[in-house]
């Protein structure tokens, strides 16, 4: 194919991506021939304000080398000199008398913000699930490690006189009962006795 059909079908792709794609989408096509005055033809120019005619420069990546040798490049990341956000790849078209390469540059900038705000939006902790579940076994536990409590003492609790009680808080705090959430007013409600008496008794244990 002539090169300058290969150009008027590259200049056709690129007005079809603009349209595509949106003001955000920048399609550029370079003379790699022409390093000085490379840009023969470009789409939605006010993304990285260049002009035709002007001179070839890198987006979106430091592979410079595979560049020039026609390496086509996908997906890299650039800056605008306004430090806009760019997706950038660019492909390369040569021919016996033509060397071209059509750049597709995407400013990504508002939506990195969307991005963002909407990351925190729908950023959350622990399943409802889980959390009721954790909650449940707990208690659980509370309740077993209480009954094993009055089994360790060895009297029903009517029958327990103050050392009993405090004996079976021992009895809890070495097992670990009162690193349970809530698990003071919850022990405190099954013996019968205020929190203020509950701390007491932690009082005399530790």
């Amino acid at each position: 194919m002539e090169a300058e059909n290969v150009l008027d079908f590259l200049k056709r792709v690129a007005d079809g991506l603009a349209v595509m794609f949106g003001h955000n989408c920048e399609v550029v096509i370079h003379d790699m021939t022409n390093y000085e005055s490379s840009i023969l033809y470009i789409t939605n120019k006010h993304v990285t304000e260049r002009e035709i005619g002007g001179k070839l420069d890198i987006l979106g990546t430091k592979d410079i080398d595979s560049f020039f040798k026609g390496s086509d490049l996908v997906n890299h990341k650039g800056k605008t000199k306004n430090n806009h956000l760019i997706k950038s790849s660019t492909f390369h078209v040569k021919g016996d008398d033509y060397h071209y390469a059509f750049g597709v540059n995407y400013d990504y900038t508002n939506m990195q913000i969307v991005h963002n705000v909407v990351g925190d939006l729908i950023r959350v902790g622990d399943s409802i699930d889980e959390v009721i579940d954790k909650d449940v076994n707990l208690e659980k536990k509370l309740s077993e490690l209480f009954n094993n409590a009055i089994d360790y003492v060895g009297k029903p609790l009517p029958f327990m006189r103050k050392k009993d009680r405090v004996e079976m808080i021992r009895y809890l705090n070495e097992n670990g009962a009162f690193s349970i959430h809530k698990s003071i007013p919850i022990i405190a409600e099954k013996m019968n006795v205020s929190r203020y008496t509950i701390y007491n008794y932690l009082k005399e244990v530790e």
